[in-house]
């Protein structure tokens, strides 16, 4: 099966492309550094550090963002892996990979986000790789190598840069190729037999132009095993690389980088952890929860995801900057997902994912070193997922399927401008705004088969009453979100900052919804297209945020801080989900989305870093949030009830913090670094309705590391080891078993045991965090 490509591969190359989208660096949390030509520089006396957050370059303290940002150096002395590693530093902020997968993602930043990846619901956090937003959450658990650093936007953005989001933004920034030849190589070995290997190269071409690119191997063996099928779970097969070509820069007017990427992912499909007994079968709970019983392995889990991206960056006077950023990527994404864990046919579904996206945005810049300093910009995006699935529930009925072909189509211009006036020497104003067009059209069609698994996914079912979905349509989305922020710094080392900003995120259709279900508002027996429309579709998101934060260097630059209190107003809240029902009198399941209400979040963050003097180094952070539903409106009997008392924010604990101190020595001509780190989150809810089997407690990890780095970092060698005590913590999982509408609460049935909803054998399975790691990392570089 291939999914045909539907934007001419011509499109990109009708714009430049831009330079490194470069945004602010934690104020607290990233040691200066010298990274010539990334917009990043440290400086010795007082340990200023100079940033981009806002498209010019100023210290990270006058910068009125909530930010939080760790270098790559940081994440390679903390044995960070991929991206959902960082999720552990930043307060307020959850990063995980989405339930049955290994390299999707789910991303909630302040109570926002979004953990459905199906076509069709847009994600309430940006993620970007070198300037690029992802448009789908596939394929986008980036695996750390070659990163310069990875940074945390916390709140709504969009009149800086790229596509808005709703929630903020998470960025992968990869290094520039240096002007002199390098090379560096890693290799690694760990319990579970990971074995993973990096080669990075650069050289110049001349005196402006350099090549360079990366090559990864990641392997690592399972955490537990598939007894069904005879093959590992939760192992890692990947291959990984990068490829740029760089011309100017380094003080040259015009800068160029061209740049490509590719990932395929072999991994095993990762099966869930059954929390209850077969119901039918009596299969008991395994003692492992990393082990499963799962039966399906057809299609063969594959991630394919490639792009190619070019920026550029014209210098056209001392005040005056023209960015470009172009790029065109596709991921396809085969998935077998056994929602039951048991060998039976009893809730199986066969999946395909097909994504691509040509973007285009372009930057003008004015800074002049006076009062007044921002920028205009324009943003184009044209993206399509499709995302095809069988349902069997064979054990219900023989060889009953749901197939389901959801096609969803955006397309969003939008123009934005920031702009910053320096009122006095200590008082700042910023104001900003977006106005965004989108449109978001669907095709969707859902057909029952009986007697086996659909055609599409090789199945031998044949068509059983008409399709229950068929349907093609559009809508459009447009608003104006505005930004605006006073800085007051009574000393330079002092910053106490207000800001406001409006988010937005847009609507569109429910692609597992079932049009035969859309009630018959006109009453002639049949559902119009306008009817089957207004059932499927769900109104856009807004969220009104406002903050208050105060950053401050101290003591010569040895104590970094920064503090932020926010407030945010989320109105016609998306919530999608599936529940069990019955189409043309056969049992299945279906869509459920609606605009639950109104929710209020609020909270408090803090990060510091202190150097403690002799080598020692402490890095904190913390977060609070109280976040919940003022109004939740679900239909109970065709009555619309408000069950906002019952239901909670999910995939938000109200507590997250982090502990980092370290040590460095001098030992023989190198040195020596010794770190240790710990973690916490509170209580998460992995659903609206909560949920004892598979809501998480509180829980801790601790992670450590030894690393001896030679003079001038010419090679290395390290010892880590993450999640030491082997804590066991579930990070999402799936739910069929009868609840009451109203509360959600669980409603027993013989021997105590749930009621299944979907599938005889009753589904209520977990995924899980990693167990205990430990592994040795040697690095030369040249």
């Amino acid at each position: 099966m291939a999914c045909s490509a539907r934007i001419p591969t011509h499109a990109w190359l009708t714009g430049c492309a831009g330079a490194a989208l470069a945004i602010a660096l934690a104020p607290s949390g990233v040691a200066a550094q010298d990274n010539a030509g990334t917009g990043v520089e440290g400086e010795a006396n007082g340990n200023v550090i100079v940033v981009t957050a806002r498209r010019r370059e100023e210290r990270a303290i006058d910068v009125p963002i909530a930010v939080t940002a760790i270098s790559g150096e940081q994440l390679a002395n903390q044995g960070a892996l991929d991206l959902t590693d960082v999720g552990n530093f930043a307060p307020n902020v959850t990063l995980e990979s989405s339930r049955a997968t290994n390299s999707t993602l789910s991303a909630f930043i302040r109570g926002i986000g979004q953990q459905d990846p199906v076509s069709g619901f847009e994600q309430g956090v940006g993620i970007y790789l070198d300037d690029v937003y992802l448009n789908r959450p596939q394929a986008a658990v980036l695996d750390i190598y070659d990163v310069e650093r990875i940074e945390v936007l916390r709140g709504p953005q969009g009149t800086l840069y790229g596509r808005n989001t709703i929630g903020g933004a998470v960025k992968y920034v990869t290094k520039r190729l240096p002007q002199d030849f390098y090379l560096k190589a890693r290799a690694t070995y760990g319990t579970y037999d990971q074995a993973e290997g990096v080669v990075t190269v650069g050289a110049p071409l001349g005196d402006l132009v350099r090549v360079g690119g990366s090559l990864a191997r990641l392997s690592r063996g399972g955490f537990g095993d598939n007894l069904t099928l005879g093959i590992e779970n939760y192992n890692k097969d990947i291959w990984a690389g990068r490829a740029s070509l760089e011309m100017g820069g380094y003080g040259e007017p015009v800068f160029l980088r061209i740049q490509g990427d590719y990932t395929k992912d072999k991994s095993n499909p990762r099966g869930g952890h059954r929390l209850i007994p077969g119901l039918v079968s009596g299969a008991p709970v395994l003692d492992n929860v990393f082990d499963t019983r799962g039966g399906l392995n057809d299609p063969e889990q594959e991630v394919e995801a490639y792009g190619v991206m070019m920026n550029a960056e014209i210098e056209l006077s001392d005040a005056l900057t023209l960015r470009s950023i172009s790029a065109f990527r596709k991921d396809s994404t085969d998935t077998p997902i056994d929602f039951d864990a048991l060998p039976a046919v009893d809730l199986d579904v066969p999946g395909s994912y097909f994504n691509e996206q040509l973007s285009q945005e372009v930057q003008l810049l004015w800074d002049d070193g006076g009062a007044f300093s921002g920028l205009v910009g324009f943003y184009y995006l044209d993206a399509k997922a499709d995302t095809l699935f069988d349902v069997r529930i064979f054990t219900t009925f023989p060889g009953l399927t749901a197939f389901t072909e959801a096609d969803v189509d955006t397309e969003t211009y939008a123009v934005f401008g920031d702009f910053t006036f320096d009122v006095t020497e200590q008082i700042s104003l910023s104001v900003g705004g977006r106005y965004t067009w989108d449109e978001r059209s669907a095709s969707i069609l859902r057909q029952n088969y009986l007697g086996g698994g659909s055609p599409i996914f090789g199945g031998a079912g044949v068509p059983f009453g008409a399709p229950s979905t068929d349907f093609s349509g559009s809508r459009e989305f447009k608003k104006f979100t505005p930004r605006a922020s006073v800085s007051f710094m009574p000393t330079p080392d002092h910053n106490i900052y207000a800001s406001y900003s409006k988010g937005f995120k847009g609507g569109g259709f429910d692609p597992r919804g079932v049009g035969a279900n859309a009630p018959d508002l006109d009453g002639n027996g049949s559902r119009s297209d306008a009817e089957v429309s207004a059932f499927l579709s769900f109104r856009p998101e807004e969220v009104d945020s406002y903050e208050l934060g105060y950053k401050a260097s101290l003591a010569g630059g040895a104590v970094n801080l920064a503090l932020a209190a926010f407030y945010a107003d989320y109105t016609d809240v998306q919530i999608p989900g599936s529940v069990a029902c019955t189409v043309g009198g056969l049992p299945t399941f279906c869509g459920v989305v609606s605009n639950a209400g109104k929710a209020t979040f609020k909270g408090l963050e803090f990060e510091g870093n202190v150097r403690l003097g002799s080598g020692f180094n402490l890095a904190l952070s913390a977060g609070w949030i109280d976040a919940e539903y003022d109004e939740y409106i679900t239909n109970i009997g065709n009555t619309p009830t408000d069950v906002a008392e019952f239901r909670e924010v999910q995939n938000t604990p109200e507590f997250t913090g982090s502990a980092n101190l370290s040590y460095t020595l001098p030992v023989g001509e190198g040195d020596l670094y010794l770190g240790t780190g710990v973690s916490y989150r509170s209580k998460t809810y992995q659903f609206e309705i909560p949920n004892p089997y598979i809501d998480q407690d509180g829980y801790a990890l601790v992670d450590a590391s030894v690393i001896y780095k030679a003079p001038g970092n010419r090679w290395s060698i390290g010892l880590y080891g993450k999640n030491l005590f082997d804590k066991e913590y579930k990070t999402s999982g799936y739910t069929f078993v009868a609840t009451n509408p109203t509360t959600g609460a669980i409603i027993p049935g013989a021997n105590g045991q749930p009621i299944p909803t979907l599938g005889p054998e009753g589904t209520l399975t977990a995924f899980y965090g990693n167990p205990r790691q430990v592994f040795l990392t040697a690095t030369i570089e040249y």
